[in-house]
């Protein structure tokens, strides 16, 4: 039996913006776990999150999960779709709790107090074309969608 949520075809250009999806969060989420990066670590990103920001504990849990264990997956290519959905959600989040107010333009220049959305922006939009589209090739997805056959572009 086939999951609808696993389904994906042997797209070349789906498996390309998974891996470049997942070549910028597992960075965020080295950051956010393990504090690699300059990042603060589980706990100081869970103190972070709870005081400064004021996001409840389970948000703020679910957020880290998805910027670091969603971003192993999505390299993986194991349940694209709720890996993406769910980065789609955070920088949602992101955007009109800490970004909104900053316009549209990244700070550059420190011309600005803050950063604007728009690599929000791009997050979202490379993240809903895997919603849509699935893991593509060289993907768990595909190989568990296919019953366990291969997983790479050239079988159809």
């Amino acid at each position: 039996m086939k999951l609808c949520m696993l389904k994906t075809g042997p797209s070349l250009s789906a498996t390309i913006a998974r891996l470049t999806l997942a070549l910028v969060f597992i960075p965020h989420g080295l950051q956010v776990t393990l504090g690699l990066f300059g990042g603060y670590g589980f706990s100081g990103t869970m103190g972070f999150f709870t005081t400064q920001a004021g996001l409840p504990w389970l948000v703020a849990f679910l957020v880290i999960m998805a910027e670091s264990v969603g971003a192993v997956a999505l390299a993986l290519g194991f349940m694209t779709r709720f890996c993406a959905l769910s980065l789609i959600v955070v920088m949602l989040g992101a955007i009109f709790t800490a970004h909104l107010p900053h316009g549209f333009f990244m700070n550059w220049f420190g011309n600005q107090q803050g950063e604007g959305f728009e690599y929000h922006l791009l997050v979202i939009g490379l993240a809903l074309s895997l919603v849509v589209s699935g893991g593509g090739c060289w993907s768990v997805d595909r190989a568990l969608s296919r019953g366990g056959g291969e997983a790479g572009c050239c079988n159809r």
